[in-house]
This record gives structure tokens, sequence and C-alpha cells, in this order.
């Protein structure tokens, strides 16, 4: 059943209320061309005009619904076409009031479930133009009403009335509910933007702004399972700033702060996309070369530390160099990935021990 309502109706939420809105429409059309059609047959209607205002009414209804559920409707500023249901639904109405003779209240319990529809996405300012727009044209269908009778017609004065009382009453829920929609969008749009920020914290440095080490433990395993499926090789680098310490001492944390987002926004320019460049931790970053042999990811890594060394961050009307030393090692089959980082890590080491500022690839 469900699936069923999801192909009629979509999944689309803003498109599945438009699709409501015609549907409940397309549903008071009929219902009103069933009861004009039984006055008809009761010879309280005109046969002829009832049949064609039972085709008619619910048919334009319908052409409307298929309209909308087609997605044609989309080319226009209101997809809903809520204005065409309102005076195209209300002046269907008012014609059915002059033919249905003394069931003619009944149209009006039509007129409110074609109200009720318009209030899922009219405007306020739709709703008043609307029940204007209503209001006129059964004025009008029952001011022919009395012309055709001698005396007061009391029955249309009630009639006219209840219209005029109903139709503001409907722009006043409609201008209420427009509110709510309103607070309610704006609810949900601060809701997902703090998803959102909740997420970039979940997987980002907040300095950097760089993958963070928990998440790049989940690309890590991600691309471990992609080697096992694919056969191919993939590479882990660990790169370390250069005296980072005495950087820190010598020029406070506000300059080291700097340096970091520094090294870190020039390294992201250097390393492709589908590979994931992480801050590990303090002065330590990570690099995952994914779908790369040793050779390839070498020469990678080489860019990215030499490209680094380039670099001239200014701070206090000076600049500063810092270099990188780097660590790489190339995955093997059946090896566990913590061990692919342990042996990169051990590189590392032996690049600090041979005097910084190069790479130094695991055996």
């Amino acid at each position: 059943m469900l699936h069923l309502l999801d192909a009629f109706l979509t999944t689309d939420p803003a498109q599945r209320t438009r699709l409501v809105q015609a549907g409940m429409v397309v549903v008071a059309m009929a219902a009103g061309a069933a009861g004009l059609l039984v006055l008809a047959l009761g010879g309280l209607a005109p046969a002829r005009p009832a049949l064609a205002w039972a085709l008619l009414a619910p048919g334009a209804a319908m052409l409307v619904f298929v309209a909308i559920r087609s997605g044609w409707s989309r080319r226009f500023g209101d997809p809903s076409l809520t204005m065409l249901q309102l005076t195209g639904g209300s002046l269907a109405c008012a014609f059915g009031y002059l033919l249905a003779g003394v069931g003619r209240g009944s149209f009006f319990l039509v007129l409110m479930v074609l109200l009720m529809a318009a209030m899922l996405s009219a405007t306020p300012a739709q709703m008043r133009r609307g029940s204007i727009f209503a209001a006129a044209v059964f004025g009008l269908a029952m001011l022919w009403r009395a012309l055709e009778r001698e005396g007061w017609p009391w029955l249309e004065l009630v009639h006219f009335g209840l219209v005029a009382t109903m139709l503001p009453a409907a722009s006043v829920l409609t201008a209420r509910l427009a509110r709510m929609r309103e607070r309610s969008r704006r609810q949900q749009q601060d809701l997902e933007a703090a998803l959102d920020r909740i997420r970039e914290l979940a997987t980002r440095d907040e300095l950097t702004g760089l993958v963070n080490r928990r998440h790049l433990l989940e690309l890590m395993e991600q691309e471990h399972q992609r080697s096992i499926r694919s056969g191919r090789s993939f590479c882990i680098a660990v790169l370390d700033i250069d005296r980072f310490k005495a950087i820190n001492q010598a020029h406070g944390r506000t300059v080291g702060d700097q340096v970091l987002r520094s090294v870190a926004q020039e390294a992201s320019r250097r390393v492709r996309v589908s590979d994931a460049f992480a801050r590990w931790g303090g002065d330590r970053f990570v690099l995952l070369l994914c779908d790369a042999h040793g050779a390839l990811a070498k020469g990678g890594v080489e860019r990215v530390r030499e490209d680094v060394a380039r670099l001239q961050i200014a701070f206090g009307g000076t600049a500063l160099a810092v270099t990188l030393s780097a660590g790489l090692a190339e995955h093997r089959a059946g090896e566990a990935v913590e061990r692919t980082l342990e042996r990169a890590e051990h590189a590392l080491a032996e690049a600090k021990q041979q005097g910084r500022d190069r790479l130094a690839c695991a055996s």
C-alpha cells in the first residue's frame, strides 16, 4: 500500500504536498458532480448542463493534477498552481450553485474543501486574492438567483452571509498556517546547519580544516577493503614539521598555529582528489594515497614536501620557512592497516635521523 502511495504521490515531500492538494480538489469536484447528477436524475436540476458540469469540472481538476504529477507545473513560479485551482474551483462551484436548485447549498461544502486544500501551500496574499474572487463569483451567482424570484431573497442573503464569513476566516487561518510553515522551515534549516556542523566537527580538525585522525582511520579501513577486493595497492605517508617545538618556543603558539594552517593548506593543494590528507595530532600529518604503488606515491609525497619547503609564512613583519620530514610505506597484501602505518612511522624516524627535510621509504 505504501509503495502504491509513493508511486502515485512520489516521495518528494514538496511534490507530495502539491499532489495531495490537487487530489483533494479532484475529490471535491467529483463529489459535487455526483451530487449534481443525482439532483438531475430527480428532476431538481437541468440534465444537460448538470452533465456538462459533471464532466468538465472534475476533468479540469484532474488535468491540473496531471500537470503537477508530471512535473510540467515546475516551470512556473508556483508549482502548486494554487491560484489556478482557487479561481477555477471557485468559478466551477459558483456555476454548480446556479445549477443545483434546492441543493445548491451543498456547493458550499465543495468550496470549503477547495479552501482547505489551498491552505496546504497558499500564501496569505494568494488566499486573500482567491477569497475575494470566490466572494465575487458567488455573490454574482446569488444575485442571479435572487433576480429570478420576487420579494426579498432571504435564502440568498443567508447564503451570502455564510460565504462572507467563511472566506475571511479561511484567509486568517491561511496566514497563520503560512507563519507556522515559515517557522518550521527556519527551524529545519537551523537543525540541518547544526547537524552539518556536528558532522564537520566529527570528521574535521578544527584548526586546519583537514580530515581528523578518527575519520582518516575509517577511510584507511575502507581503502583496505577496496584493496582486498581489487588487488590494487595503496600507500600511507606520515609527515612531520621539522623543529616545530622550537618554532612554538621562539615565536609562541599563535605563530605555531599559523604554521600548521599554512602547511595544511599548501599540502592539501598538492594531493590528488582521490587521496586523503589528515592532521594526525600536534605537528604530524598523515597522507593516504589511494590506489597507488610505491613509486607513484613517492613522487606525490616529494611534491608535497618540496612545495611546503618553498612556503614563506608571514607574521609580525617577517617570514618563516619550514620543512617536512616524511616516511612512506606501501601496503602489503595480507597486512593490517595498523602495521602499514607503523612501518611509515618507522620510516619517518629514519628520515629524522638522516638529517630531516627528506623522505624515507619503508622496506
